[in-house]
């Protein structure tokens, strides 16, 4: 199973067409999105070409390939406008043998995880790619699609055959590898 993994779209359509133009090079078996798609927070900037509803127009058109988790910015009436699931905390998923924890990252995160954590523990959040292995599990972020820090690059990841691939959105263009080993 090839599976794309993003974060923090936060409303950009310049940023969320550039990911499905991924998307569809990628053709991936399903999009896992981390969270924060619609509204850009109140602590972040503005990001380029604010238009959540054109946002919400591309995600919809691929209502049937997307799962979903809900980030701190995301709400009810974000829900009422998209087509897919996205009010749920967390995903329990298994991958190629893999077992991953998919959250947003702003209340379970590397820092705080669940008791006998363990697998791939999937954050968006930080909006700051890493890599970090914990006790027991590693912890994952694909950085953001829209708003990178701490100049990071515009970015998402895939993960085929157990190799977890950051790439540039603007690009598609590999920048770094992960191989999950049990």
């Amino acid at each position: 199973m090839k599976l794309m993994i993003a974060s923090d779209i936060h409303g950009s359509s310049y940023y969320c067409e550039m990911m499905m133009n991924r998307y569809e090079e990628e053709k991936p078996d399903k999009l896992l999105l981390l969270g924060d798609l619609l509204y850009h927070g109140p602590r972040n900037a503005l990001p380029d070409i604010y238009e959540p509803k054109s946002v919400i127009d591309m995600l919809n058109s691929i209502k049937d390939q997307i799962l979903c988790i809900r980030g701190n910015c995301d709400c009810d009436v974000d829900q009422m406008v998209l087509d897919f699931p996205i009010m749920a905390d967390y995903a329990l998923l298994y991958v190629d043998g893999i077992e991953i924890y998919a959250t947003h990252g702003h209340v379970i995160n590397q820092n705080e995880s669940l008791p006998g954590m363990r697998g791939v523990m999937l954050c968006g959040h930080t909006h700051v790619p890493k890599i970090e292995e914990c006790d027991g599990f590693v912890y994952l972020n694909p950085g953001s699609v829209s708003i990178p820090k701490k100049e990071s690059k515009h970015s998402y990841m895939v993960l085929e055959d157990g190799v977890f691939s950051w790439k540039d959105v603007e690009t598609g263009e590999t920048y770094q590898e992960y191989t999950y080993r049990k």
